[in-house]
């Protein structure tokens, strides 16, 4: 096709490079808090967890998507790389903060009172029985977790970004470039793509022995 000559390579191996760096930088403080809080939320008394105002407080920020929360960051924190972090934090915290508490509490309880009649040390206990129980849920989560951080930050730079993947849609969109569009939707699509495999193939390195992982 005659359009794929004017394609910028340079300028598109750039724009993917700055997009990439702020998914990964925001999730992986999602994936840590998600999963710590996830988990520690799990150990709070029952009647606690399932107070109604408790759980209003937790769980209703998570229906806003992600989008909803630009103008707010931006508010609070200026155009910048800042504002972009968080907005992909914002994105991929929730299923993978929900999914770590639902897999933690999914620990069989024979597992938590073979523990327990072991005296198995707090720290040690979180890991081994309730974190490693919960990480067929937790890489649910993270499945979830990318696809909304990359769909996150590309609405952030079509938004208020002065460089990546969405700022490119936006500027080509300005300049009637709707060549350079398609090219920009194409690499969305296969950059995309190649983060939900790569937590597939994470999935199957650090559990391999879970069998009904797969894509969601």
């Amino acid at each position: 096709m005659e359009f794929l000559e004017t394609v910028d390579l340079g300028q598109l191996f750039s724009n993917s490079l700055h997009s990439l760096q702020r998914v990964f930088i925001g999730l992986a403080a999602a994936t840590f808090l998600g999963i710590t809080l996830g988990i520690l939320r799990s150990s709070l008394p029952t009647s606690v967890k399932k107070n109604p105002l408790i759980r209003f407080l937790i769980d209703a920020p998570k229906f806003p998507p992600p989008i909803a929360w630009i103008p707010f960051v931006i508010l609070g924190f200026g155009i910048g790389e800042v504002s972009a972090y968080i907005i992909v934090f914002i994105g991929a915290f929730a299923p993978i903060f929900i999914s770590s508490f639902e897999g933690a509490e999914s620990t069989p309880q024979i597992w938590r009172q073979t523990a327990q009649s072991l005296q198995i040390p707090r720290v040690r206990y979180f890991y081994e029985i309730v974190f490693k129980g919960a990480l067929p849920q937790i890489f649910v989560g993270l499945r979830s977790g990318v696809s909304m951080a990359w769909m996150a930050v590309i609405a952030a730079e079509m938004i208020s970004g002065q460089s990546g993947l969405g700022y490119s849609i936006q500027l080509n969109r300005l300049n009637l470039q709707y060549d350079q569009m398609i090219i920009d939707m194409v690499m969305i699509g296969l950059i995309g793509f190649l983060l939900f495999e790569l937590i597939l193939w994470t999935e199957k390195i650090v559990i391999p022995w879970h069998k009904k992982g797969g894509r969601s």
